[in-house]
């Protein structure tokens, strides 16, 4: 057994490695996206945390290129389709206190279905994991008018109508943005109050998150990030308003910033609004027993699981594309590692910055 002096030898000369290793991962990191913005323009906001310590914190750019405020790590950005795991954290929510059951036909909840063939067929965790075998007919391109202002239910409204599945639920993955403005739905028809509401009261008041906030018709006009894209030499505002299905919340309608968001892993982790056993089969592989997809299963409710075989680690993830925002969340659980991409702005390949960071963590040997 080691001696107690032997002991706190062994923590002081770790101590300047594990300093040196974090400086060469800020300065890899700080590489990593410095060139993707520019000061004068929208920009970023990137958090990297360990055990709850900030190992990187880096902000860039404006949230407003019209009264040019400054991007902070407290700048609330659209999430986009971060948003699903809050819809699907809900959906828990209420199936763990009984109220609901996320096996669930989708017909108890949606009578009106054309064909009931079909809401008799496909259940709510087929909704969460995005293998509900709907087709997504929504004619967007032929009415980007009224989908500038169309809310879940009008987003929902079309997908009621199809004759066929693309698939039988659980065999195959499609991604599905309406299949959470229908599980939105359900939330309101289960809870009595607006999903946005229940979601509020039950994740982020639990969570401490007070100034995140939700889509429910038009965007907050102050007190958020706006969007752009680039178009030449000249930056175009590009969120609610210009953008269609930016109303449908229920797919990506959660505004929240870095920090806001570290603190809802820490609610998920703790399980503040969730319990443990729920938790983890949220964030664990979905087998089903029919499934014939040629690519294994890479989904748990509402969240993307990480093929172990990529960093040696389990990991958690999602991404958001809206407008012009775009958000990258993972999680490293056993590592208490989290890592967050907040842009109002489309970076090139902003998907990619998961994959970047995780090498660069794999290198210094964080990942071990």
């Amino acid at each position: 057994m080691k001696s107690f002096l032997s002991i706190l030898i062994s923590l002081f000369l770790f101590i300047p490695y594990a300093t040196q290793a974090q400086e060469s991962i800020q300065d890899e990191l700080e590489a990593l996206f410095a060139k993707e913005v520019i000061e004068e323009g929208p920009g970023a906001s990137i958090l990297l945390q360990k055990a709850g310590k900030r190992i990187f914190l880096k902000n860039y750019g404006q949230t407003d290129l019209k009264t040019k405020e400054k991007i902070t790590e407290n700048s609330i950005f659209n999430t986009g389709s971060i948003s699903k795991t809050f819809v699907a954290n809900a959906i828990l929510i209420l199936h763990e206190r009984g109220e609901l059951s996320i096996e669930d036909n989708l017909d108890k909840y949606f009578p009106d279905f054309k064909n009931p063939s079909l809401s008799g067929k496909v259940k709510i965790k087929h909704l969460l994991s995005h293998s509900s075998g709907l087709p997504d007919i929504r004619k967007v391109s032929e009415n980007p008018t009224f989908f500038l202002t169309a809310k879940d239910e009008e987003n929902w409204a079309p997908i009621k109508q199809a004759e066929k599945l693309l698939f039988q639920p659980g065999e195959q993955f499609q991604y599905s943005n309406p299949a959470f403005n229908g599980l939105a739905l359900i939330i309101e028809q289960v809870s009595g109050q607006s999903w946005q509401s229940f979601v509020r009261e039950n994740i982020f008041e639990p969570a401490g998150m007070k100034n995140s906030t939700i889509t429910n018709g038009p965007h907050p006009q102050n007190g958020v990030a706006h969007a752009y894209v680039q178009s030449g030499q000249k930056f175009l505002e590009s969120d609610y308003g210009e953008v269609p299905t930016f109303a449908a919340a229920g797919n990506g309608g959660i505004w929240s910033s870095v920090m806001e968001l570290a603190k809802y892993e820490k609610a998920l982790q703790n399980h503040v609004f969730l319990g443990k056993a729920l938790m983890d089969e949220s964030r664990q592989l979905l087998a089903y027993e029919n499934w014939k997809q040629e690519t294994p299963p890479f989904l748990g409710y509402g969240w993307f699981i990480g093929n172990k075989d990529d960093f040696g680690v389990d990991y958690v993830y999602h991404t958001g594309s809206q407008g012009g925002f775009r958000a990258f969340y993972l999680s490293i659980p056993e590592k208490d590692l989290l890592f967050i991409g907040l842009f109002n702005k489309p970076p090139d390949h902003y998907r990619d910055f998961i994959g970047k960071g995780m090498k660069v963590l794999q290198k210094h040997n964080w990942l071990e």
